[in-house]
Formats: structure tokens, sequence, C-alpha cells
């Protein structure tokens, strides 16, 4: 198995577990309630995983899933938070200025009419670079947020693949599938390693304390 089909099958996880978009995408207009984040999409249902059946003797095939990997190991709900804090962080500094421009446009729709020329112009000014400051600001969010995305993936993988390996060399394996893209229809549960993958990812490891 090698790490290029294993982060294939991760990204859906990545971004289906982490709330995507970011924002919602309808720019702030003038005099027009400004864009506000979007609310995070519920994660979909843990993939479920089955209790470790026999290994049948002598087998030389076997198969795990990825997702499956992902959504229940220590690592993966990891990966899920620090997507998801930064998320958060850029919503709320989203909030932060929709709610700023949002009080220009109301000052500009009740008081607009009473206002002298110059103080009028300059209020317009300063809705519309806050305007395209928000827009700006929600394109760079998104951007980072994808970059994190990618990241956590890439480490993950970087993490899951020498397991794999692993197991394929004590099982004395000839070839292991991707559940997630094999298309496999059925298999006896005794050839699905997935929790065996997790127990392994989840170990603490040499020198440090889990």
């Amino acid at each position: 198995m090698r790490g290029s089909a294993i982060a294939a099958s991760l990204a859906l996880s990545v971004f289906a577990l982490s709330a995507a978009p970011v924002f919602a995408q309808t720019p702030a207009a003038p005099a027009k309630p400004a864009a506000t984040p979007a609310t995070q999409t519920p994660a979909p249902a843990p993939i479920p995983v089955a209790p470790p059946a026999p290994f049948p003797a002598g087998a030389k095939i076997a198969f795990f899933n990825p997702q499956a990997v992902f959504q229940a190991s220590a690592d993966g709900r990891a990966a899920v938070s620090r997507v998801n804090a930064l998320i958060q962080k850029k919503q709320t500094e989203n909030a932060d200025k929709a709610k700023l421009l949002q009080g220009n446009q109301q000052k500009l729709q009740t008081s607009g009419s009473v206002m002298n020329e110059a103080a009028r112009v300059q209020l317009e000014k300063e809705i519309e670079k806050q305007t395209k400051d928000a827009e700006r600001f929600q394109q760079d969010a998104q951007a980072e947020v994808q970059e994190l995305q990618t990241e956590v993936q890439n480490e993950f993988v970087k993490k899951l693949s020498p397991i794999v390996e692993q197991l394929a060399t004590e099982k004395g394996l000839h070839l292991v599938f991707n559940a997630s893209e094999s298309g496999i229809a059925w298999a006896t549960p005794g050839l699905d390693l997935t929790g065996e993958v997790i127990k392994k990812l989840d170990a603490p490891k040499p020198g440090t304390a889990k």
C-alpha cells in the first residue's frame, strides 16, 4: 500500500470531518448585511470498526479502511481538532469584522441623509474598504484552512504507511487492499486489518508517554 493511495482515501475524511467551507461565499456589499461565517457542517457518522476476527491461516491478502482508521485513531481525531480550531479562530475573526462593517452600514442607512457630504462620503469609503478587506480575509482564511487540511493528511499518511507495511511483513502478505477504493463486495472478516492498524497507530511509541 503506497502513501499516495492512502492519501486519496483520507482526503474525503479530512474535509468531511472538519468544517468546510470556512465562510459563506457571498461577498458583503455596501448598505447590505455583511457575509457571515458558515455554520460548521455536522461530522459524518464514524465508520464502524468490526472487532478483530482470527486472521485466516496462510492468507496472502488482506484489506483495511483508511477512513475508518483516521476517524477512530487518536492521531486522526487530533488532526481534525487542529483543523477545526483554526476554522473556529477564523470564523470568530470574520464575525468581528462583519460586526464593524454592519455597524457602519446601519449608520449610513439611518443617518446618511442628515450627514454633511464630506462625512457621508468618508463613511461610504470606509464601508467599501471594509467590504473589500472582508472578502480578502475570507479568501486568505479559506486557503489557510485548506493548507492545514493537506498538511495533517500528509502527516497522517506518513505515520500510517509504515504500520501497514509492518503488518503485511508480519503476516507474510503479498497484497493489502484499500477497502475504500478497491470495490470489495465481500471478504471474510478475518482479512480486515483495520482494527489492528488502529491499535498499532495508537500504541505508545518508544520514549514517549501516552
